[in-house]
């Protein structure tokens, strides 16, 4: 910790020195490494304004957040590795800055190895990290200055994923932001000064902010950069057992993945330390509890949790004292007015999904949007479904234990017969066969009401045969209802989605529609739309 205050008091001293102050923004296009976690933090001891993306947004996307953010200080990297791979991170540069004039210096991170000095002069304003450092130093002492600034003032500038549009910024208060992840972190994931906390997440992903939060608890924050499957599925419990993990957070498609590999980490790997399983990025199914427990840490408490971009924490979260019940999330946020609505904004009983609401302020409500002065996006975007009531967006059912099962996001809900179904529903029973790696469906109108198509993606070699569709559809029959069976079911190599990881169902809906997708570059794998756009077998 000392080393880390001393290394952000030299930066912040750097960056004061060049004029950054309060309300001054600085955007970092950088991996998850330790050099990003430096840069937030000085940029917030200065009461700067920080947003981040990962290098391996297209040009178009960083332009697409940056362009609105218009930083004076842009901080990146020489490069960065993925599954194996290394991608050069200089060369893109120079036109990136044409198209961002405010930034004033470009910090670049030697993630790959020390640029030259021919290579820096080709960046206008270029400055290495380490010279940033040293410039800083001299009068920096061993702990940053912080300047003292309302509970309201703005720390992050966060992006909505642009899948139908352009990003939403989301500009959150700094105090809200501290009060409720350390709320969450301490009293939710019951973490403790001195812990170990490791979540899997990019610094394009809101679960970054929320990692570098568990600072403010006294804990320690373990980074990871690259794929959670190269070389192998083991990678991630590897860094576990050798960096001792307490908390540990994974997405719940990494451990459907795992648990179809039959990944028996628990014999392999000595995680007898890890206290607490987080997952989120999408419902864990009851399947997913069970992996856990059986094949990860048996003596861990799993907590799933959900929240968002939106509001920089979670609605739902664990409650460290009570019974996991699985295929639930346990509790309501503490401080969160939580409740269910049914579409008329009455009171959905127990037992019926309905639409996840917030019926109160809370402290890491945003402030509102950049470049949306008078209110009307942030009002349209979370209070018109239901007026003065915070609208999640999340297809959300109560459980008789009092805890809350999502079914998928409300604006993917399926609707045939005039029955509303969540997605996770169908995705739940289809992804326990052995054959099907993942699966994504839709709504397709069709002759006056809307029928169920759904896509899947098999294990490598497999095709998809008369008789796997019926097995597919008597296992939703029977796991779901006869509503839910899909009336068309079709192989795909790949399914498209956003760079947090989520199956991006809408962008699949359009294509399916004949509608173009409004931002393509807001995925992760566009090129994955191609396969669902006209299919013969949708058009009879």
């Amino acid at each position: 910790r000392g080393a880390l205050r001393r290394e952000v008091a030299a930066l912040a001293g750097a960056m004061r020195a060049a004029g950054i102050g309060a309300g001054d923004r600085v955007a970092a296009l950088l991996p998850n490494v330790p050099e990003t976690v430096t840069a937030m933090l000085a940029t917030a001891s200065l009461g700067a304004v920080f947003s981040s993306c990962s290098p391996d947004f297209g040009d178009a996307g960083v332009l697409d957040r940056f362009g609105q953010v218009a930083p004076r200080w842009l901080f990146c990297a020489d490069g960065y590795r993925y599954a194996g791979k290394t991608f050069d991170g200089l060369a893109r540069l120079p036109a990136l800055l044409r198209a961002l004039p405010s930034v004033e210096r470009t910090i670049v991170v030697p993630c790959l190895g020390d640029p030259s000095d021919a290579a820096l002069r080709a960046i206008p304003g270029a400055q290495r990290f380490a010279d940033a450092l040293a410039s800083g130093a001299a009068e920096a002492g061993d702990a940053p200055r912080y300047e003292r600034l309302p509970f309201d003032h703005p720390l992050y500038v966060m992006f909505s994923s642009g899948t139908t549009g352009e990003p939403k910024c989301i500009v959150h208060r700094a105090g809200g932001a501290l009060l409720q992840h350390v709320k969450e972190h301490r009293l939710h994931c019951d973490l403790r000064p001195g812990e170990r906390i490791f979540y899997f997440t990019t610094c394009g992903w809101m679960m970054w902010n929320w990692l570098v939060g568990a600072l403010a608890s006294g804990a320690e924050v373990a980074l990871y950069d690259g794929s959670p499957m190269h070389p192998g599925p083991e990678v991630l419990f590897e860094l576990a057992e050798r960096e001792r993990i307490d908390v540990l957070g994974l997405s719940a498609k990494f451990v459907d993945a795992c648990a179809k590999w039959k990944l028996a980490a628990s014999e392999r790997f000595d995680l007898s330390h890890v206290r607490m399983l987080l997952t989120t990025g999408s419902p864990l199914a009851p399947e997913g509890f069970d992996y856990l427990h059986a094949h990860v840490a048996p003596h861990a408490h799993v907590a799933p949790i959900s929240g968002g971009t939106d509001l920089l924490g979670c609605f739902l979260a664990g409650d460290p004292t009570a019974p996991v019940h699985r295929g639930e999330m346990q509790v309501a946020a503490l401080g969160m007015a939580v409740d269910v609505l049914r579409a008329d904004g009455s009171a959905a009983p127990v037992g019926e999904p309905g639409e996840l609401v917030c019926t109160r302020a809370f402290p890491s409500q945003p402030l509102g949007f950049l470049g949306d002065d008078d209110g009307a996006r942030y009002a349209a975007a979370y209070f018109e479904r239901f007026p003065g009531i915070w609208h999640h967006g999340d297809f959300t059912e109560r459980t008789p234990n009092g805890g809350f099962v999502i079914h998928g996001r409300s604006d993917a809900v399926l609707n045939p017969g005039g029955v509303r179904i969540g997605t996770a529903e169908i995705y739940r029973p289809v992804e326990r066969l052995d054959e099907v790696v993942e699966a994504v469906a839709i709504g397709q109108p069709w002759r006056g009401d809307v029928r169920v198509v759904l896509f899947v993606v098999l294990r490598p070699g497999l095709a998809l045969d008369d008789a796997l569709r019926a097995r597919i559809r008597a296992e939703i029959r029977a796991s779901a209802s006869p509503r839910h069976v899909p009336a068309v079911v079709l192989q795909v190599r790949d399914i498209p989605r956003t760079r947090s990881g989520k199956i991006s169902e809408l962008a699949v809906r359009d294509v399916v529609a004949g509608r173009g997708v409004a931002n393509r570059e807001a995925l992760a794998n566009p090129e994955a739309l191609d396969q669902f756009a006209d299919r013969p077998e949708l058009a009879r």
